[in-house]
């Protein structure tokens, strides 16, 4: 597993480092202890799936509020994906700014996203599944989200979603606290 530093604090991509034979090869997808040595201690308490059938889907920008945020680790296991990440940890350096990578069932990569960022991702391919590795679990109380087109993020999508649903549409315009 090697850890690759993106734009936002804390945010990394995890990739993988294959060992090779003439059969394929093998590779630590999750090690909590290197995580932990790394500075990000990580516990899996849920693993989610969301499997989309339609290239152009977007979902997001979702988050779970404090007291209880939703690290997450998500990896693409068929299709593949542009997945965005939003800081919205106000004493953050990087407030209110994103990143982005593209995670395919090609590329095998993931990212690790902490607690206080929205999340979400466009598909680039039909039948597109996606693994969440949840550090926390879920609160439907405390979810939250950020629209995807947001001026206040000035994501840089690919292209325009065919297919969102009516809540990740329609969230207001964010007003920092």
């Amino acid at each position: 597993m090697k850890l690759i530093t993106t734009d936002l604090p804390d945010v990394k991509l995890i990739e993988l480092e294959p060992h090779e034979d003439d059969r394929g090869f093998f590779a630590r997808a999750f090690c909590s202890k290197e995580l932990a040595d790394a500075g990000y201690p990580f516990e899996i308490v849920q693993a989610n799936l969301s499997f989309n059938y339609k290239r152009g889907t977007l979902r997001g920008m979702h988050y779970q509020q404090g007291p209880i945020g939703d690290p997450k680790i998500v990896r693409c296991i068929s299709g593949g994906v542009y997945d965005v990440v939003v800081d919205l940890r106000p004493n953050s350096p990087a407030f209110c700014k994103w990143t982005a990578a593209e995670l395919t069932a090609q590329n095998r990569r993931a990212f690790l996203v902490p607690a206080g960022c929205a999340h979400g991702f466009l598909t680039l391919s039909n039948d597109t599944e996606l693994l969440y590795m949840m550090g926390a679990p879920f609160v439907a109380d405390l979810a939250g989200g950020v629209r995807w087109n947001d001026p206040a993020f000035g994501i840089k999508w690919p292209f325009a979603p065919d297919i969102i649903n009516e809540r990740d549409a329609s969230y207001p315009d964010f007003r920092p606290d």
